[in-house]
């Protein structure tokens, strides 16, 4: 079982890019605090690697079960994200302005748009944000593709930024939920991430997540 566990770990394409940023990180200040970051990374995981990274980290997934849901229905006040459990909006103040439900809330008629024309000449995407709107909370997604292959499912998305501990696993988990509300099994899903990064104080986390610790907790910045 130890043997399967390394094995599993050292196949885990999340595992590594968090080694790549912990080996061939830059560092960097900004207003939420020191990140160790790499630019224009890429992410192709099939449901192979999904299984490994959802049995191989904590994953919040009831909460962002509701999250999602919540997103999807165009929910913005942060008390009824707190009624779910979750509490990681409190910082926004009462009202999310601009943020994930504002645009989520199109992607129920984009997914059933999806299964209605079945098309695999088409290219479905939902946009997230403009770059000169005010927000208190701006999407760290930008873009999500949904395309038909061989009749399978290709998911392909883009983040302007990523927090490599929390942002990240949270951003996957929903595009695989997106994935299993469409009628076509999945491929893939391929995330290209403009900066993503770990934060000073997640470092020594990440390092015993990645030598086989279980339960690792980590820290959220705002």
């Amino acid at each position: 079982m130890r043997c399967q566990k390394h094995h599993s770990m050292a196949t885990n394409k999340y595992h590594q890019i968090l080694r790549r940023i912990l080996d061939s990180g830059k560092r960097q200040s900004n207003r939420k605090g020191n990140i160790v970051y790499l630019i224009n990374e890429q992410l192709s995981l099939t449901p192979a690697d999904l299984l490994d990274i959802f049995e191989g980290h904590g994953i919040a997934r009831k909460k962002l079960r509701s999250e999602l849901k919540l997103f999807m229905s165009g929910e913005r006040s942060v008390e009824k994200y707190r009624e779910a459990g979750i509490n990681w909006w409190d910082y926004c103040g009462s009202i999310l302005v601009n943020s994930y439900p504002t645009y989520f809330e199109k992607l129920p008629p984009l997914l059933a748009r999806i299964n209605s024309e079945r098309r695999s000449s088409k290219n479905y995407v939902l946009f997230l944000g403009a770059t000169d709107a005010e927000s208190n909370q701006a999407p760290c997604l930008s873009l999500v593709q949904f395309q038909i292959e061989d009749s399978e499912l290709v998911i392909t998305a883009y983040q302007r930024s990523s927090d490599a501990n929390l942002g990240l696993p949270a951003d996957i988990y929903h595009l695989y939920l997106m994935a299993r509300h469409i009628d076509f099994p999945l491929k893939s899903i391929t995330l290209f991430l403009g900066n993503v990064h770990i934060y000073e104080n997640n470092l020594d986390s990440t390092r015993r997540l990645l030598a086989g610790e279980d339960a690792v907790k980590f820290e959220l910045n705002v």
